[in-house]
């Protein structure tokens, strides 16, 4: 109750500027710096760059580097302790945060492992299509999630995790595969990866990338990873370090 008692502190202005439709997925970072409370650091300091509309950009650093918190600021969890984040040529804070949040498919390394069916599993990520079998089911093929799920008793109704008699558990790499389901049935104009491959194999990682090249055409796509393979898919990449940008460029 203490948790839902908690005002948010990002919240729609009085007169927000309705989200473009077609959102272009033009996005622009103009001296944003961010400090966690309590802490005695920037996370981020000084922060421009711009991510053209279509574009891939890979993210990388050390941990710590703040690529992580770099996201959040991106989909609008946070906002900036200084400086400004425009998706469209407005800044995010001028938007009402669920119709941005709409308009951003993402998928975070600690992604959630929903105790129900995996059509629900897929579907959540465009609840107002859960009923929408075709859709889920283009979701699960384009992320690899369909021979998994071909190979479980009920198949898209079977029941995942262990909370109930009939549930199924999946591997990291079969649930990982699931959760990118989620972020494609969303089919956002920006798609944001967090270390989408941590939980693959060598051949799944391969077979995702095949996948990606695909799925990100005509999106603006912004993922992190620590793994060359992962970033040489990338159109530019983004160097962090300490918080500040050190480098960018082709890989």
């Amino acid at each position: 109750y203490d948790l839902l008692d908690v005002t948010p502190r990002v919240r729609a202005p009085e007169q927000p500027v309705p989200v473009p439709k077609p959102l272009r997925g033009a996005i622009a970072l103009d001296h944003v710096t961010f400090r966690y409370d309590g802490a005695e650091r920037d996370v981020l300091r000084d922060l421009t760059f711009t991510i053209a509309p279509g574009e891939t950009v890979a993210i990388v650093g050390r941990n710590g580097a703040g690529k992580t918190t770099l996201i959040k600021l991106l989909c609008r969890l946070y906002d900036p302790t200084q400086g400004r984040v425009l998706i469209d040529g407005h800044d995010v804070r001028d938007y009402d945060p669920d119709e941005l949040h709409e308009q951003i498919g993402i998928m975070v390394q600690d992604f959630a492992t929903y105790q129900s069916t995996v059509r629900e599993n897929v579907g959540l990520g465009r609840i107002d299509r859960l009923d929408d079998t075709a859709s889920i089911r283009d979701a699960a093929e384009r992320s690899g999630a369909d021979e998994v799920i071909a190979r479980l008793p009920k198949q898209y109704e079977t029941m995942l995790g262990k909370w109930f008699d009939e549930g199924v558990n999946l591997s990291g790499g079969e649930w990982q595969k699931v959760a990118l389901a989620r972020a494609f049935m969303r089919d956002a104009p920006i798609l944001i990866l967090d270390e989408p491959t941590a939980a693959l194999d060598a051949q799944a990682e391969f077979e995702l990338f095949q996948r990606l090249r695909a799925l990100t055409s005509g999106h603006t796509a912004v993922f992190i990873s620590h793994r060359f393979s992962t970033v040489r898919l990338a159109d530019r990449i983004l160097v962090l370090d300490n918080g500040e940008l050190v480098e960018q460029g082709t890989h």
